[in-house]
């Protein structure tokens, strides 16, 4: 059994996606960013970054004590390698599975997190912040575009590649970004949505939260942390 804990983020869904591809049991633990679920002290003993998403694995492979893991990338890495799926055991099949995970976690994600914040969140309109995001969210999607030219899926068949970065594509329009821009993304994108897990997987994420606001105190919460919070 994996015990999720998850908020209705893009990094939330990269786990739901795996978790129902691979028909795993779990459960899923709502941790509600906007108030502070966060910082309590029993999430921070399995995600000492108080972020989202996190498991506990309650019975890994080889046995004994239950493990956890937090940061999403890690979490996809743990899931595949426990279960033998969407990761290929070769080294040249596991080798471009992780470098386009690595991709979307340090590029895909921050970027198109700062072009989400810029553009929806802050409370001033700044012109260069929201150019430079938007421009740079353009640019990775050019990328994705072209890996995707000729192949179906990112790094050749389905996998935590795939999982990863689907969900950051999601909210293209809040990006500034228009798919028909894009058609060799667009199909994948089409392709990944058509799965029955990954509607699956959005379902769930309805069931924990309709309409995830931000609001001036949920702000506070989430773009004022110091190192005070950690401590």
């Amino acid at each position: 059994m994996i015990e999720l804990y998850y908020w209705t983020t893009p990094n939330g869904h990269k786990i739901t996606i795996f978790l129902e591809e691979a028909g795993i049991l779990y459960n899923i633990h709502p941790v509600n960013i906007g108030q502070g679920d966060q910082f309590k002290p029993e999430f921070l003993r399995i995600s000492p970054n108080n972020r989202i998403p996190a498991i506990i694995d309650t019975e890994p492979r080889g046995g004994g004590a239950p493990i956890s893991v937090f940061e999403s990338g890690a979490v996809l890495q743990y899931l595949a390698e426990k279960t033998g799926q969407f990761l290929p055991a070769d080294i040249r099949g596991r080798t471009e599975v992780m470098q386009w995970l690595f991709w979307q976690m340090g590029g895909l994600g921050p970027m198109a997190g700062q072009n989400h914040h810029f553009s929806q969140y802050a409370p001033e309109k700044l012109d260069y912040a929201i150019t430079r995001y938007v421009n740079e969210t353009n640019r990775l999607y050019a990328v994705l575009n072209k890996r995707l030219a000729d192949r179906e899926f990112v790094a050749g068949d389905y996998s935590i590649a795939d999982m990863a970065c689907y969900p950051w594509i999601v909210p293209h329009e809040r990006q500034g970004q228009n798919l028909d821009d894009f058609p060799h993304l667009r199909r994948w994108f089409q392709a990944i949505w058509d799965r029955p897990a990954v509607k699956r997987a959005y379902e769930k994420a309805k069931a924990v939260s309709e309409a995830a606001t931000v609001n001036e105190e949920s702000r506070k919460i989430l773009f004022g942390q110091t190192a005070r919070h950690v401590a």
